[in-house]
This record gives structure tokens, sequence and C-alpha cells, in this order.
């Protein structure tokens, strides 16, 4: 059975989609299956792996609303062993689509529909990595009933730790009342500036709060990595031999090691 990893914080610009796409592509370069799945509403997942979105028939909206199997929302890419299920502007209504059925409904979950559409897929990858959006939102919490694991990345400069608890209380949460097996798969600290003392300060930081949790490898702050998504392209297929793509094979090697599935 596939391993579903999300990866949240509520925080904006920590790096999770460019670590969620480029995660998802390492991953499959190293030959794992991989389906990443675009949960928030500018979807910018979706097109950093190359999806127009005027081409989208279904989405993930489709499926959390009932108008899909999730068999019929998933897109292969154009790199071997990617899949995604894309994401649109309609997700911005979901949460109140959802609270509204539940009102009518008191059969419908309202917080377990993306777990209950994975029953039918997760035999068939690897890795499944859920994109969230940058809030705690009821997308949010469909997204940790779904998932194994969270991967939390963590931007290394000044306040790195704020919201931090918050995002803890939430994950905590969802073990007591959704999800009881979910754990934290790892923390990823990422935009590292070698150039200061302040971002190894914070690396320092988060290491002594999370200990053996923080991944080993770090995310450098790099133009070629902010320049990617706009192409379409990971930066393994953007820039293969860049530090950034180094860094995100060395973090899928983690992933992959940590899982046991060498």
């Amino acid at each position: 059975m596939g391993k579903a990893i999300s990866l949240v914080n509520q925080k904006g610009g920590v790096g999770k989609t460019t670590s969620s796409i480029n995660l998802s592509a390492s991953l499959a370069v190293l030959g794992k299956k991989v389906l990443l799945i675009d949960l928030d509403p500018q979807g910018n997942t979706t097109t950093g792996v190359g999806i127009n979105k005027g081409e989208i028939e279904r989405s993930i909206y489709d499926v959390l609303i009932g108008e899909c199997k999730i068999t019929e929302a998933i897109i292969k890419t154009r790199y071997k062993n990617l899949y995604v299920i894309p994401a649109t502007i309609n997700l911005a209504g979901l949460e109140y689509e959802l609270i509204e059925k539940s009102n009518n409904d008191t059969s419908f979950k309202k917080g377990e529909q993306l777990k209950i559409s994975l029953m039918d897929i997760k035999d068939s990858f690897d890795y499944i990595i859920l994109d969230c959006p940058p809030s705690l939102s009821l997308i949010t919490t469909n997204a940790l009933a779904a998932s194994n694991s969270v991967i939390i990345p963590v931007q290394c400069e000044f306040f790195a730790l704020e919201g931090i608890t918050q995002l803890l209380k939430t994950i905590m949460l969802s073990q007591k009342t959704l999800n009881p097996t979910l754990d934290i798969e790892g923390v990823l600290l990422t935009m590292l500036d070698s150039r200061t003392n302040l971002g190894f300060e914070v690396v320092e930081d988060i290491r002594k709060f999370f200990k053996e949790k923080v991944y080993n490898t770090i995310i450098p702050r790099l133009v070629r990595l902010t320049e990617a998504p706009s192409h379409g392209e990971p930066i393994i297929a953007y820039d293969p031999k860049s530090r950034g793509s180094e860094a995100y094979l060395n973090l899928a090697k983690e992933v992959i090691e940590r899982n046991g599935k060498q």
C-alpha cells in the first residue's frame, strides 16, 4: 500500500509547493510511482508540473464534492512515474459546500472525503504527496485525515517557529478525532541563505525543537528553484545539475530510507 504524506504549514512562503513538486519528481526519478495531489486553490503545483489549467476536465474539487471518481481526475504528467490530481479556483469554495452537505446529510463526513476517495487508489502508488493550502482549513483537515504522515516545511528565517505550536495542535487534534495513526514524517528546512548567520541560527533552533525529526537535507535559497515552476518543470528537469536538484534528490532518498522502501 502506498504512503500518503501531506506537506503542511499554515504560513505561506515556506517552500511548501516547491517542495511538494520537487520531492514528488525526485521520488519518481528514483523509481517510485508517485501521485501528487494539489489541494491549493491557487493551483501552483498543477502548473508547476506542466499542466495547462485550461485543459483540466476533472480536478480534486470534483472528487471531494462527489462529482467524479478519483481515478477520473488523475493526469499522467510528461515525467516518468509522476501523476497529478490538479486543482482549480473552484477549490476556493469547497469548504462552504462541504459544510452545507454535512448540514443536509448527517452521514456525510466533511473531513474525511479525501480519505474515503484515496482508499480506491492507495495500492496503485508508492507515494501520494499532498500539497496543502497555507491555512488550517477544512481542506487541510481532509489531507490530515487521509495521510499516513506529514512533512512540515520550515523556512530558515526569523520567526520560523511562529505558528508551529498551532500547527502541532491541529495535527494532535486530527490524531484524536480523525486519524489516530497520523505521524510527523519529518521537518524540512527550506530557503537557507548560507551567506547569513541568522539562517544557521534558525537551523540550530529548529533542530533543538524537533530533534531527530529534522531531515539532514536542507533546501538552499536558489533563483533556479523559483524559476523552474514558471516553466512547468521540477528542478530536476529544469536544471538537473543544480544544487537544488541535488538537494531534493537527497531529500527523496531520506524519505525512502525512513520508510524502509529502498
